[in-house]
């Protein structure tokens, strides 16, 4: 495939060595908003992780140049579905992901899971996120963590559960910024009589960018709005 990559940092290198490996051919990789001289050129997929002041931007150009996109950028969540209603009109592709890491993903569904098992339960439970990032992350707390919360509100189907800490029966998201640390995201159910927790530890970039590249080559030929659940079958 012919990929163009928006977000020319660690990520974007770490997508631009895999993507080299599995013989895919980058014809742009840069931090800046794609202009006309990008559009000129033969896209297969853009993956853009960008920063949450330009994802949209990024995003929406690329959706009205019928460009199919994989994005992976956090914190510009609130303007999700308004690229969603773009991206319908212009029966285009998208796929968006808060991490592409495919243990995570897996770590979702024991997560989605879990929560769902303790359903009946929950009354007795106190739920507890902690993610751990490096100190150059700009989004606090995390896409992930936030992906993580919102499944557990789901399937508890109560209404008081929020992702607000200053009110009583909430899903309490504690924030670290730390030197030299990819990611780690924990998740602690906790009562009188038992703990119950599960963990997930990225060690490098490379297990988001490998994801990134196998989400790009399974929306080839697609259209419509995707995540990592389909690509993965969950």
């Amino acid at each position: 495939m012919n990929i163009a990559i928006i977000g020319y940092g660690k990520m974007g290198k770490s997508i631009e060595k895999i993507a080299k490996n599995r013989n895919h051919q980058i014809i742009f990789c840069s931090s800046e908003t794609p202009n006309t001289f990008f559009f000129k050129k033969k896209i297969d997929v853009a993956l853009e992780f960008s920063h949450p002041n330009s994802a949209f931007q990024n995003i929406k150009i690329c959706l009205e140049n019928n460009i199919p996109i994989v994005s992976g950028t956090t914190g510009w969540i609130e303007k999700i579905p308004l690229i969603k209603k773009i991206c319908i009109k212009k029966n285009g592709t998208f796929l968006y992901s808060s991490n592409f890491s495919i243990g995570m993903n897996i770590f979702y569904e024991i997560n989605n899971i879990l929560s769902k098992l303790l359903f009946p339960y929950s009354i007795n439970y106190e739920v507890m996120i902690e993610e751990i990032h490096h100190t150059k992350k700009i989004d606090k707390p995390s896409g992930t963590a936030l992906s993580l919360a919102k499944d557990i509100i789901h399937n508890k189907m109560k209404k008081n559960w929020i992702l607000d800490k200053k009110k009583n029966n909430q899903i309490l998201i504690l924030s670290k910024r730390l030197e030299n640390v990819i990611g780690i995201h924990k998740v602690m159910y906790q009562s009188k009589i038992e703990d119950i927790q599960i963990k997930h530890k990225a060690h490098n970039r490379e297990g988001f960018a490998f994801g990134a590249i196998i989400a790009a080559e399974w929306i080839k030929n697609k259209k419509g709005i995707f995540s990592m659940k389909e690509v993965l079958g969950f």
